[in-house]
């Protein structure tokens, strides 16, 4: 039999929002994975593509096996993905896993429905490539802060009483349409906060720059003379506009949530969810496919008409974006986070010092293992010979095979298993 169980080389895009030489964790974790990889200091190292794709199809690091990269094998070899995913997904693997690691803001973005992707690459291939819907999660590595979903209303109202300048991108009609929306109605506040959005993220080039930089110049002298800006979230107005210049992105700070994750706290964002990652480290896993909706904080092809309509404006408050992760009932060292999408989940698998030998159990799923810490020799039936596991070794594990881990770390282990649980 040919191995099913093998090691992965992974693809680094080097986008210009990453974390810059051993900053940034993809470099940290490339570093080790391979000790030939030189780590260049003034080069942004981003995403660490894990999977299939077509810009990122991670080579296979096992010379008895003739395929060259990971999409090939499981196209000659589709019994791999196990029976049902394989059916549902057409013989692909369903899922993309990354690592990230964020200096700069991403854009502002939402993924569209499958229904609105299947439309808007029919309409514009060039900007979406594919038909497929993108829902994704995040769960952070270290300290990771993104904007996610729209504020809480009196948050909003509170904002536009304190920033002279948002209120009049907005315009006072639209803004005291939204102060009186009242919460006994969801889609009349849906409705004016739509209309809110919209107003802001179709303002007038010429006026929206006057306005951000009166917004910018006040907030900076009132920091310098000592005063709370936090009624103007001065802070990360400051940071993102000294980012980005002059992009209309800088005002979504007052329609947004700040969500700040801790090392192992998830996100997870359904299509229409508008979002933006701040700064950071992840691991994320998405659907596979590219489409991606922008409209500020960004260089890229925006298209505010498509976001603005597509998007979700159902108030919620920050604590409400954190998806739990559920221990499993079988494995105390394994926590599960399974989105409320067929395409992917992912289990952290966090193994004690105290523990010697560990089971990576077969599921009926292709894999992708990630070690974040710790070593250990892997042995499989499935595998040619035994492998060496590190700090960015990455897995291939075929449906319906194991892994017995023999650790020989003194710090225990920190796994991550991408999968799809159909």
């Amino acid at each position: 039999f040919p191995p099913a169980v093998f090691p992965l080389s992974c693809v680094v895009q080097n986008y210009a929002w990453g974390k810059v030489g051993l900053e940034s964790e993809v470099a940290k974790l490339v570093a080790s994975g391979d000790p030939l990889v030189q780590v260049q200091p003034d080069q942004p190292y981003a995403e660490l593509w894990m999977g299939t794709h077509p810009r990122g199809d991670a080579l296979i690091r096992d010379n008895r096996i003739p395929q060259k990269t990971l999409g090939q094998w499981i196209a000659d070899n589709p019994a791999c993905l196990g029976a049902k995913v394989k059916d549902a997904f057409q013989g692909h693997l369903p899922f993309l896993f990354k690592v990230l690691s964020v200096n700069t803001a991403l854009s502002v973005q939402a993924h569209p429905n499958k229904e609105l992707a299947a439309k808007l690459h029919a309409q514009f291939p060039e900007h979406y490539p594919d038909a497929n819907h993108k829902p994704e999660m995040a769960i952070a590595l270290t300290c990771f802060e993104g904007l996610c979903g729209f504020r809480p209303v009196e948050e909003i109202v509170s904002f536009l009483q304190n920033v002279p300048e948002l209120r009049a991108l907005i315009g006072e009609v639209a803004a005291e349409q939204l102060e009186r929306s009242g919460s006994d109605d969801p889609r009349g506040v849906s409705a004016a906060l739509r209309v809110c959005f919209t107003r802001l993220m179709k303002s007038e080039k010429k006026f929206f720059v006057d306005q951000l930089n009166m917004l910018v110049k006040r907030i900076s002298q009132e920091a310098a003379e000592g005063k709370d800006t936090s009624g103007s979230n001065g802070d990360l107005l400051l940071r993102l506009h000294s980012q980005y210049p002059g992009d209309i992105g800088c005002f979504t700070i007052y329609f947004l949530n700040l969500v700040r994750l801790e090392a192992g706290e998830a996100m997870f964002l359904g299509a229409n969810e508008p979002h933006a990652y701040l700064h950071g480290d992840c691991v994320e896993i998405m659907a596979c496919s590219d489409n991606t909706v922008r409209a500020g904080l960004t260089p890229k092809f925006i298209d505010v008409l498509t976001l603005c309509e597509m998007l979700n404006y159902t108030p919620a408050p920050s604590s409400s974006k954190i998806f739990p992760a559920a221990q499993s009932q079988l494995d105390p060292y394994v926590y599960l986070y399974d989105p409320p999408v067929p395409d992917f989940a992912i289990m952290r698998i966090e193994i004690p010092a105290s523990i010697k030998l560990y089971l990576i159990s077969a599921m009926d799923s292709a894999s992708i293992l990630l070690v974040i810490q710790g070593t250990a020799v892997g042995t499989s039936t499935a595998a040619a010979s035994e492998m060496s596991l590190h700090r960015g070794s990455v897995l291939f594990i075929s449906a319906n095979e194991s892994i017995s881990l023999h650790l020989s770390s003194p710090d225990g282990m920190l796994l991550f298993r991408a999968c799809c649980l159909l």
